[in-house]
């Protein structure tokens, strides 16, 4: 498939539009401390950022109890939110790039790890609530790699999963991705290695998000 044949462009938020995955693995260890359990590595933290955080504390604390991933999840909400009072940034050539893509007529969402409450709080912060049409958090839907959340977008949208791509830094971005049929770029800037993500045969890997615009329009 040509690039120019893809009518629809959905992107993961955390490590691929904002530039927030250091807030994300300090906000797991501070919850982690307070909760009472012991620290992960950084690594272990990147390796499940992109799942909705249920099931990420879960991942990384398989013996949490109920109540205990209440109280987690509430100190690592009360860390990050404070720490979101300036929002994360948006990588260099997201907001170019994204207005290109609008300009060019691609219907444009988000698919994300991230609570709905996160998620609208971060789109106010950049003026963007109404700039995709559809977004989709992890705690409205199935997380990922389940590809519920795609399904609804394609089904939104009305666009097949052959004309769509997913744009992610996360091996459950892609694998989400193949799970609904649909290619997929990986980014190598954010939680992943490159290495990790090319597992799932993306039809691209970009180190800039500006190669996004490039690779689309190229003849």
């Amino acid at each position: 498939m040509h690039p120019s044949d893809y009518k629809l462009l959905i992107f993961d938020w955390d490590g691929t539009l904002a530039d927030s995955i250091g807030r994300i693995v300090e906000a797991m260890h501070v919850a982690s401390e307070r909760s009472g359990f012991p620290l992960c590595d950084d690594f272990a933290v990147k390796g499940i950022i992109g799942l909705g955080l249920p099931e990420a504390i879960r991942t990384l604390y398989p013996e949490i109890d109920d109540d205990e991933l209440i109280a987690f999840r509430q100190h690592y909400a009360d860390h990050y939110i404070a720490a979101e009072a300036v929002p994360s940034p948006l990588f260099e050539g997201v907001v170019e790039s994204m207005a290109a893509f609008r300009a060019q007529g691609y219907r444009l969402a988000v698919a994300t790890g991230k609570a709905r409450r996160g998620l609208d709080r971060v789109l106010k912060a950049h003026g963007w609530e109404t700039y995709f049409d559809i977004t989709r958090a992890a705690d409205e839907t199935a997380s990922k790699p389940h590809p519920l959340m795609l399904e609804e977008i394609l089904a939104h949208c009305d666009v097949p999963a052959a004309q769509a791509l997913m744009v992610g830094d996360s091996s459950f971005d892609l694998q989400m991705a193949r799970n609904a049929g649909m290619d997929s770029v990986a980014v190598s800037y954010g939680a992943q290695s490159i290495e990790a993500l090319k597992l799932f045969e993306p039809k691209l890997a970009i180190d800039r998000f500006s190669e996004l615009h490039a690779w689309l329009n190229r003849a």
